[in-house]
């Protein structure tokens, strides 16, 4: 345990955690009715990779065999790039599915909690969603469904924003920017869908679009845009099927979905 931290807990190193589920979880579930559960180690930011994979997936590892996932959040991602962290833990570890867990808003000390509106914090949301899949993570979890105007309840008093804000008090909910940028992902990218490359043939300027390209199982491509610039950037996709000829406005997202037979 760690002592007087403000949460409950239980503080692994990576070496405490192999050898737990080596010796004693990893077995207790494989003897139980519950052994079809996938186990995810980690469950923390992602600032910790790749080393913490290393440790409890290394080649000696009795726990590697019970596992079958590692879990991300996202509270420290502005110290540690993905690239440095999330790709190299997918080299190394190409068989083990890298699952997005937590992310909220307002969680850090300066930021204020709720933030009806806020625009910036649907952003927030879209280029970490398109950031994780591009690097082959394969889902993105929201730390809370809905929450109140102050952002709690919390016992500690931890208190975020929330894609949906409750007001108790005139039986009134807000649906906020980072539900609709969510919705772009949850709606157009169904279970089963697969990441594709995207080839860019010409680059206008200072072109800073972020996007992700995917199959999905009823075989329509699905394309995510998001412009977080100032200006109306125009950009063009093309495939087998044809041209699509278009323009995103200024600080906005924007979902593409067509039948490729």
């Amino acid at each position: 345990m760690i002592a007087n931290y403000p949460f409950q807990c239980l503080g692994f190193t990576p070496e405490q955690q192999r050898d737990f589920i080596a010796f004693d979880l990893g077995p207790a579930l494989a003897n139980s009715s519950h052994k079809d559960i996938r186990l995810i180690i980690l469950d923390d930011n992602r600032v910790q990779l790749p080393h913490w994979a290393k440790v409890v997936l290394s080649e000696d590892s009795e726990a590697r065999r019970y596992i079958h996932g590692i879990g991300l959040h996202w509270y420290l991602d502005f110290i540690a790039p993905i690239e440095d962290t999330v790709a190299p833990t997918h080299q190394l570890f190409p068989d083990y599915f890298l699952l997005f867990t937590e992310a909220c808003t307002g969680s850090l000390f300066w930021e204020q909690a709720v933030v009806l509106g806020s625009w910036d914090r649907g952003n927030r949301y879209s280029r970490s969603i398109l950031a994780n899949l591009n690097q082959n993570v394969i889902g993105w979890v929201d730390w809370n469904l809905a929450l109140d105007l102050e952002g709690g309840p919390n016992w500690v008093k931890n208190y975020v924003d929330s894609p949906i804000i409750v007001d108790v008090g005139s039986d009134t909910f807000y649906k906020q920017p980072m539900f609709y940028h969510m919705a772009h992902f949850s709606k157009f990218i169904p279970e089963g869908s697969r990441r594709i490359g995207v080839s860019i043939v010409q680059r206008y300027g200072s072109c800073h679009l972020e996007y992700v390209a995917l199959i999905r199982p009823d075989g329509a491509a699905v394309v995510v845009v998001l412009n977080r610039t100032g200006k109306t950037i125009p950009f063009g996709l093309s495939d087998k099927m044809g041209l699509i000829v278009t323009e995103i406005p200024p600080n906005s997202i924007q979902t593409y979905l067509w039948k490729r037979e």
